[in-house]
């Protein structure tokens, strides 16, 4: 019978491990996606689509589906999304590894502000400059609505919902992004300070780099914690390796 691993993706590493496993012969590969993009970019393998209920839900899943091993592999801010895999994999018994890219770290010339929360970061912001680009996502656009002083370009894949600030303009668009065009956005709109998630990654590291040439302020909002004693990996070769000690041997994958 081939084993079922559960990949809670949304991420381009859950993409990649997808891809990585979906061809093996005895594995059965299902990657699982919160919804929260309107037209996401699909593994390989089966997909499902939506929350399973919390904890409770995703324990059950696991138990009916006789998933041998599970992968969180969600966003890094995905904390919610996190802690309940932890729960349902304590309940159930089954592995759980969590694949993270690591985390960016400042270079000379950069002047980060870390921050624990969206909401210090907004805190933050009157001090630091009037035109701001906001990266971090169109759930937390929310969280600077009462800003009324400052003019706001948000990136997101999707429309924002309200709340939203009073000045602001929004650009739908998906990385990964480029050196060159991330310099021109941030001198067409003239932007002077720059807000993003720590989420780590080369798709969306550029705007870093333009904003240290540009010497412009950076508010980091740092990662929330993963839950205890959950086993990291910090790329697809290291989840297979994991894989293949929990679950049993993979052999050769496609």
């Amino acid at each position: 019978m081939a084993r079922h691993v559960l990949i809670l993706g949304g991420t381009t590493e859950g993409r990649a491990l997808a891809a990585e496993l979906a061809g093996h012969p005895h594995l059965r590969v299902t990657s699982s996606l919160a919804g929260r993009v309107a037209q996401p970019r699909l593994p390989a393998g089966e997909v499902r689509i939506g929350g399973f209920g919390g904890p409770d839900g995703l324990a059950a899943w696991l138990r009916t589906e006789r998933v041998a091993a599970a992968v969180d592999a969600t966003h890094p801010f995905a904390a919610g999304m996190s802690r309940n895999a932890a729960l349902a994999a304590a309940a159930t018994g089954v592995p759980l590894l969590a694949l993270r890219r690591p985390g960016w770290s400042p270079a000379d010339g950069d002047r980060w502000h870390p921050v624990p929360s969206l909401a210090a970061a907004a805190e933050a912001l009157p001090a630091l400059g009037r035109r701001v680009f906001l990266t971090t996502g169109r759930q937390g656009i929310g969280t600077f609505a009462h800003l009324d002083g400052l003019h706001f370009v948000a990136r997101s894949v999707d429309p924002p919902e309200p709340p939203l600030p009073a000045s602001l303009e929004v650009l739908l668009d998906r990385g990964p992004f480029t050196l060159d065009g991330e310099r021109s956005l941030l001198r067409e709109h003239r932007i002077d300070v720059l807000v993003t998630k720590d989420s780590g990654g080369a798709a969306t590291a550029p705007k870093l780099t333009a904003a240290r040439e540009l010497g412009l302020p950076v508010v980091v909002v740092e990662r929330p914690p993963l839950p205890d004693g959950v086993p990291v990996a910090p790329d697809v070769p290291g989840a297979v390796h994991w894989l293949s000690t929990t679950a049993g041997p993979l052999g050769e994958v496609a």
